[in-house]
């Protein structure tokens, strides 16, 4: 599966465009729509590069959530809402997470909302920025149920 439109704007909405490389409050540079691999001090880029730099760094989200091989096959929502968190959390957090059990075990288990509300922090402090991403993840992840 692909991200849908829909998943790729939740993600450019919560990531914001930033044209100058900044560190974001796990420390990390980052650049675009979170874009991190490679960026250094004083780096700018364009909306354009920055929707080139989130196409190709969600290759890899994509590739983590096709891995899965849940009870049923993922819908569109789910799978969308799913690479939006790897993406911000990256693939070892979600490897590890509860979440991940949750959906392989059975992707329409309520609890699962209750899952992605765990991963509002960042440098040990809650983010209300993190707080909106999950709800809406997890709004997404329903939304066709």
């Amino acid at each position: 599966m692909k991200t849908s439109d829909k998943g790729i704007d939740l993600i450019k909405r919560f990531e914001g465009y930033e044209e100058k490389a900044y560190r974001c409050p796990a420390g990390v540079l980052t650049i675009g729509y979170g874009h991190t691999g490679g960026v250094y001090e004083g780096q700018t880029c364009t909306r354009e590069q920055a929707e080139r730099w989130l196409r190709e760094d969600l290759r890899s989200a994509e590739n983590a959530v096709n891995a899965l091989e849940p009870a049923r096959p993922l819908r569109q929502c789910e799978f969308d809402a799913l690479v939006s968190f790897v993406y911000n959390l990256g693939q070892g957090n979600f490897r590890d997470s509860t979440l991940r059990r949750k959906v392989l075990a059975n992707p329409d288990n309520p609890t699962i909302r209750d899952e992605f509300g765990r991963w509002v922090y960042a440098d040990g402090r809650m983010l209300p920025g993190l707080v909106a991403r999950r709800e809406a993840e997890a709004d997404l992840y329903f939304s066709d149920m």
